[in-house]
């Protein structure tokens, strides 16, 4: 497949925030939106799958990549971000926002922006939080850290809550990689707004009157499976597709002719 070249631009949200954005081929729009420590690069292997079908557009969340930082972050900022993507984008836009991407997306449509079809993969909650849950030991610590600037170490603390091993997390410091997640790090704590207390907001969902596809692996762990299938049944208008063998990294070319099907029928 020949690998095409994006158009870059800026929109700016409502407060005045740049933000930037790529787009790729030609369609009806598409707007991908990237999880924790994703930048809009992280989609491009994604985006350039669908751009035969779509014009697709990737951007840069808020204080990311060559996006602004704002003021005082409110996910409320994020909702007003993805708004000015979308008015840039045009009319009847779909949305696929991924893992906490997918939170903030089920936000925007709540909020009644216009999405005409709206698809996440994962978004993170936990199917056995409380409403009154208060945050995780290691979300202050995470705070602790970011307020010294210790970016490399918030990014160790929140990969191994993700559960990933120590010895990756050991290899990943000594590889290139390492110095872009570290860039990113600091926005680690506007996901967990974005995620609220953790628990699937089922008020929330229950305000999406649009068509939404939930989706997960079929080998990533039982609670975040439990937690799409909990997402899907409080949508008015929501459906749940697992697929077979892939994790909480899903692989582009298995998702790519998934949404493709989705979001032409």
């Amino acid at each position: 497949m020949k690998k095409t070249s994006p158009t870059l631009g800026k929109v700016h949200s409502r407060d005045g925030t740049p933000i930037a954005y790529e787009q790729r081929g030609e369609g009806p729009p598409l707007i991908l939106v990237g999880g924790a420590l994703c930048t809009g690069a992280t989609d491009a292997p994604l985006a350039e799958l669908l751009a035969p079908h779509f014009t697709v557009v990737t951007y840069d969340r808020r204080g990311r990549g060559a996006s602004g930082a704002g003021g005082r972050y409110a996910v409320e900022r994020e909702v007003e971000d993805l708004a000015a993507v979308i008015e840039e984008s045009g009319t009847d836009v779909c949305v696929h926002g991924t893992s906490s991407g997918g939170g903030l997306a089920l936000r925007a449509a709540a909020a009644g922006l216009p999405i005409t079809q709206l698809s996440v993969y994962e978004p993170p909650y936990s199917p056995a939080a409380r409403a009154d849950q208060k945050p995780a030991p290691y979300v202050a610590l995470l705070d602790e850290l970011l307020a010294r600037d210790e970016r490399g170490e918030a990014l160790a603390v929140f990969l191994t809550e993700a559960g990933m091993p120590s010895e990756t997390i050991a290899n990943m410091r000594r590889a290139p990689l390492w110095s872009g997640l570290e860039a990113v790090a600091h926005t680690l704590p506007h996901d967990h707004q974005v995620m609220g207390n953790g628990t699937v907001p089922t008020a929330l969902l229950k305000a999406v009157g649009i068509r939404v596809m939930v989706v997960d692996g079929g080998a990533s762990p039982p609670w975040m499976r439990e937690a799409a299938a909990l997402v899907s049944r409080a949508l008015p208008r929501g459906r749940h597709r697992t697929l077979t063998g892939q994790t909480h990294e899903v692989a582009p070319h298995v998702l790519a002719p998934v949404l493709e099907d989705f979001f032409t029928t």
